[in-house]
């Protein structure tokens, strides 16, 4: 995926003081999923997004890292290493690390994966002739707190560290795009470039926020390990509608209000039961207005998604879960198709 951006630089020199005693003997971009350190997801998911060259901004027993990465040559990319004092805050590694810089170049943190858009996010970036653009994730299910306030029109007004003003909508998770020339801006102090830099940029209108659902995943304390860990487990699955793919699909503007009007199409638990056999996770979405009509309730719902599960355990498959949208067709809602909000909460 070639794109006019192919420089990544990551802050990766933190001791990773909330991941003892695991960061008493690795830095914490090498903690482990599945046999590979959570740095190596981070760097193939930016290969694979046109990224070439990447910068490893390392500190703390960064000749780890050097020893398992190298030039990057197993990676795919190449990789360059710029070595600053453990006790350096990212802004002084970024000043340090200035003449490997590109004019414009993607900036992220070492312990933060999200799925991303690099072709999207640099059309914004663009757009938006700012300085700087930040991934802000929506958090509408209040994952963490929030620490941004983004206008409607998508420039971020407020970046507040710590996460206390009112009206913040959204959280950074790096992911950035940026002009070198920032750089300029580091005081000489060991300061915290976000901390420093955002907020200035947010009082010359110069930020912007590319905004996303997707949630991201972290090894930034211990308590969010199993989740990543869930997150980074290769595993397939498979992604299934209803109506029309397993049942005979009710005539235009009409619902399955009840068991008694179900009924499966030929085939289809067989299917479902070839998928189980090939090690597939088997999840279906839904859009079912007929609630918000009034035609049914959830309950009802519930009883039908009930049974179809165990017919399909039945005939030796299964259904993994089951989500589905109550609302209108003009209720604006994120979860009904095409939206992706059903396929959001599929992927947490």
């Amino acid at each position: 995926m070639a794109t006019d951006l192919s420089q990544a630089v990551i802050f990766a020199g933190g001791k990773g003081e909330r991941l003892r005693p695991i960061t008493d003997t690795i830095p914490k971009p090498m903690v482990t999923f599945h046999g590979k350190p959570f740095l190596e997801y981070i760097i193939n998911q930016l290969k694979h997004q046109g990224i070439e060259e990447i910068v490893l901004l390392v500190g703390y027993l960064a000749d780890v890292i050097e020893e398992y990465f190298g030039t990057g040559k197993s990676q795919g990319v190449k990789i360059k290493y710029s070595y600053s004092p453990v006790e350096s805050e990212t802004g002084d590694r970024l000043k340090n690390a200035k003449d490997l810089l590109a004019s414009e170049f993607m900036l992220l943190y070492c312990d933060n994966y999200c799925p991303i858009n690099l072709p999207s996010m640099i059309a914004a970036f663009r757009r938006s002739q700012c300085t700087s653009l930040i991934t802000v994730y929506n958090n509408n299910d209040m994952f963490t707190r929030n620490n941004v306030k983004v206008n409607p029109t998508g420039y971020v007004e407020t970046y507040d560290p710590t996460r206390t003003l009112p009206k913040l909508n959204g959280v950074e998770i790096g992911y950035s795009i940026t002009k070198r020339v920032i750089i300029d801006q580091i005081p000489d102090t060991n300061t915290r470039f976000e901390h420093y830099i955002y907020p200035l940029l947010c009082r010359e209108g110069n930020l912007f926020a590319y905004r996303t659902n997707h949630r991201y995943y972290s090894i930034g304390s211990s308590d969010r390990l199993a989740a990543t860990e869930a997150f980074l487990k290769p595993q397939k699955a498979v992604i299934l509608d209803r109506d029309g793919v397993l049942n005979k699909k009710p005539p235009q503007a009409q619902y399955i209000k009840c068991w008694d009007e179900f009924e499966w199409l030929p085939g289809s638990l067989d299917a479902l039961r070839i998928f189980k056999q090939a090690g597939y996770k088997i999840i279906v979405v839904t859009n079912q207005p007929g609630i918000a009509r009034g035609l049914m309730n959830e309950s009802d719902l519930t009883n039908i998604h009930t049974k179809m599960i165990n017919e399909a355990n039945e005939q030796s498959s299964t259904i993994d879960h089951i989500y589905y949208c109550p609302h209108g067709w003009d209720e604006g809602c994120l979860c009904r198709k095409p939206q992706p909000g059903m396929l959001f909460s599929a992927q947490k």
